[in-house]
């Protein structure tokens, strides 16, 4: 963890996530019917909720629309959450402006060329092992873990360590 990472992952006030390779693993599983599956991480999911309770607010951008999508991210309390959004910048904007919030106060966590426009824009770009180089090239951030394997559980630990929050977050589990 360099300090300049960490002191960018201080200030955030909103981390947002892709969904496709980064909350799953980047497999789209189709059933029979045509339904479509996801995985997801457990361990992301409460990364997640940490993130929440230490009065971080969560969003999803997701190329993808997807019920399962807007399962998941009601199951974690995601409040905000843009689905088959193929111009990412221009939710993110939205979201900034219904936030209330400056992009130096946001994170943001994706895999492919598509999050470019709000991983160069973000105060704290991060993404995962086998995004697109591109992609890569251009984060603060790159995670030990894969997508869908801890990789947002990961970014989340490192944004509650960089604000200080870890320990107050684990707290409560070791009583």
């Amino acid at each position: 963890m360099s300090s300049m990472d960490s002191g960018k992952a201080a200030q955030l006030k909103l981390m947002i996530f892709d969904v496709d390779g980064i909350l799953t693993d980047g497999s789209l599983h189709f059933g029979p019917e045509g339904e479509m599956m996801k995985t997801f991480n457990v361990l992301d999911g409460q990364g997640i909720k940490l993130l929440q309770q230490a009065g971080i607010a969560t969003a999803i951008i997701s190329a993808r629309s997807s019920a399962i999508v807007a399962r998941r991210a009601a199951d974690l309390g995601i409040a905000h959450l843009r689905q088959g959004i193929h111009d990412k910048k221009s939710a993110f904007l939205e979201l900034l402006a219904e936030l209330n919030i400056n992009a130096d106060a946001c994170g943001f966590i994706g895999d492919d060329v598509i999050d470019l426009p709000v991983l160069t824009r973000v105060g704290f770009a991060a993404s995962v092992p086998n995004a697109h180089p591109e992609v890569r090239a251009r984060v603060h951030y790159v995670t030990q873990a894969a997508g869908g394997r801890g990789a947002a559980r990961e970014v989340c630990d490192f944004i509650l360590k960089a604000q200080g929050k870890y320990e107050q977050a684990l707290a409560p589990f070791l009583q």
